[in-house]
């Protein structure tokens, strides 16, 4: 039996992304959260416990990215046509916020509040613009002879929006969580009391996106409520809501450091789960499935010689990093 190369390359690049989203989520949720904390020495702090490892976090975008052009070139070329300004968006988000961070540490007290609201801003532009292409991804896309065919703007509608906004609140959930996890004293209390509302509007998001696509899409419906899938998939939304209890929980218990952020991750990788079990196995949505749009078989395998041999060097230096910096942010202590 031989190997099959595109469902390999769709569990690669949904790795990637999904070791994105963890990584750079609560990296841009400490930007997110920047607004809600004023004191100075608190924000050096946010900064610092992401100082070490936020830019290697981005190396999954690359990596997702440059799977795709190699395993699904029609994909790629699809995707990137439709979502041309968000994505571009998102890339002028991510270098200002960048940019920012360096910049804040060397600036002087006059012009530090400056990059403050620019790494602020960096990152929401960032993180709405990744739930605009999130939203439209989920929407589909409108092709005409293997090629993208609708709008330069039909990646703008109600329901991108809205995953924009989940998007943002999904980033300042894990971006608390972190902050409980490495902070200690004020700062983590502080988290802790923006933590509790902002797991409940995630929860709420997720409940709304989780009723909104089976509505719009007939397809999508009949993969969650049709027999047999309503019993074999009803554990999803069943653990969805135990988990954000447990976090809820966690999040008011002063002992509890870790176990917030865990079970934040948790709360991701399930409505991460949903959202792939909803558009399973088309890549191009609604209708090119991996197969459709997979490259030819040697490309595939040849690409897949050098990814099998870069991730396992990308896993260990990305644990090595956070191995090295692992403990408590202390005010005064850092990036410099």
């Amino acid at each position: 039996m031989g190997i099959d190369l595109p469902l390999l390359w769709a569990m690669i690049i949904g790795f990637g992304l999904m070791m994105y989203v963890i990584m750079d989520g609560f990296d841009l949720g400490i930007g997110i959260l920047f607004p809600f904390v004023r004191d100075r020495d608190d924000r050096d702090a946010m900064v610092n416990s992401v100082a070490p490892v936020w830019d290697g976090n981005e190396t999954w975008l690359v990596l997702g990215g440059a799977a795709l052009l190699a395993a699904f070139p029609l994909a790629y070329a699809v995707i990137l046509s439709a979502l041309y300004l968000p994505l571009m968006l998102m890339l002028a988000g991510l270098i200002w916020r960048g940019v920012a961070f360096e910049f804040r540490f060397k600036a002087d007290e006059a012009h530090k509040p400056f990059w403050d609201k620019a790494f602020a801003w960096g990152s929401y532009v960032a993180t709405f613009s990744q739930g605009l292409a999130l939203g439209a991804f989920i929407n589909g896309f409108e092709l005409r002879d293997g090629s993208y065919a609708g709008g330069v703007f039909d990646w703008l509608t109600p329901f991108s929006l809205f995953t924009g906004l989940a998007m943002i609140l999904a980033y300042a959930l894990l971006g608390a969580s972190w902050l409980v996890m490495k902070t200690e004293g004020a700062l983590q209390a502080r988290m802790r009391e923006l933590g509790r509302p902002v797991t409940l509007a995630v929860l709420a998001t997720i409940a709304a996106v989780s009723l909104w696509t089976p509505l719009a899409h007939p397809q999508i419906a009949s993969r969650w409520f049709a027999l047999p899938n309503l019993i074999l998939l009803a554990p999803v939304p069943a653990l969805v809501v135990l988990t954000g209890w447990a976090l809820l929980r966690a999040m008011r218990q002063s002992s509890s450091h870790s176990a917030p952020f865990l079970l934040a991750l948790v709360l991701l990788f399930l409505g991460y789960s949903g959202l792939a079990i909803s558009l399973w196995p088309n890549i191009i949505p609604p209708g090119i499935s991996i197969w459709q749009a997979a490259a030819p078989p040697q490309s595939m395998g040849f690409a897949l010689v050098g990814a099998l041999f870069i991730i396992p060097f990308i896993l260990a230096y990305t644990a090595w990093s956070y191995y090295v910096f692992r403990g408590k942010v202390k005010a005064g202590e850092g990036y410099h």
